[in-house]
């Protein structure tokens, strides 16, 4: 991918609408679970937070899909493994954190991660209010993301798996009704 092509897809990353709904819905249910949060209550507080959210969601975007994968010619996607066995996915997606594909298809450490997420922590406490800053909460912040990357990785993976199965039933569900209405509409009326 050329960095023109990584700057398109962190823009797409930030505006996909999934994307805006999962922070609008996250500022709802912290906003919602604490209204004596320092962003305040009700829809000025969710604004608040939905604010920085945002604001960090492009930060990490900026920095893990466009910045540090076009100066070291890193593949900013993850790359599933469909036909393999349900526990090398699973080992997959966690060793996928420290090890990705370069733009020549060649294995690499993956600095957007493990660089970018440090990246991001320490901007984050230069602009994110009511955050504990500091060397050790930073760290710990840092310890926590690393931790859980796997799990987008999870979703990334077996979330097609998912889609195909529940598909299946939709369709069964959708020609059903479809075969009821015609036959509704067959009818004396």
């Amino acid at each position: 991918m050329t960095p023109k092509q990584k700057a398109i897809l962190a823009g797409k990353g930030v505006i996909d609408p999934f994307n805006l709904l999962t922070i609008g819905g996250l500022s709802a249910i912290s906003t919602a679970d604490n209204s004596a949060s320092p962003y305040g209550p009700g829809v000025k507080g969710w604004e608040r937070q939905s604010g920085v959210l945002l604001t960090q969601d492009m930060t990490h975007e900026f920095v893990g899909t466009f910045l540090i994968p076009s100066l070291v010619h890193q593949d900013p996607h993850y790359h599933r493994m469909p036909n393999a066995s349900v526990k090398r996915r699973v080992l997959h997606c966690i060793d996928q954190v420290f090890w990705t594909q370069g733009d020549n298809g060649k294995g690499m450490f993956n600095y957007a991660t493990v660089v970018g997420s440090a990246i991001d922590t320490g901007i984050s406490d230069a602009y994110v209010p009511y955050q504990r800053t500091g060397w050790r909460a930073a760290s710990e912040r840092y310890g926590v993301g690393m931790a859980t990357d796997p799990l987008g990785n999870l979703i990334s993976e077996f979330a097609p798996d998912v889609a195909r199965h529940v598909n299946i039933h939709v369709v069964f569900v959708q020609r059903l009704i479809d075969e009821i209405a015609r036959e509704e509409g067959a009818g004396p009326q």
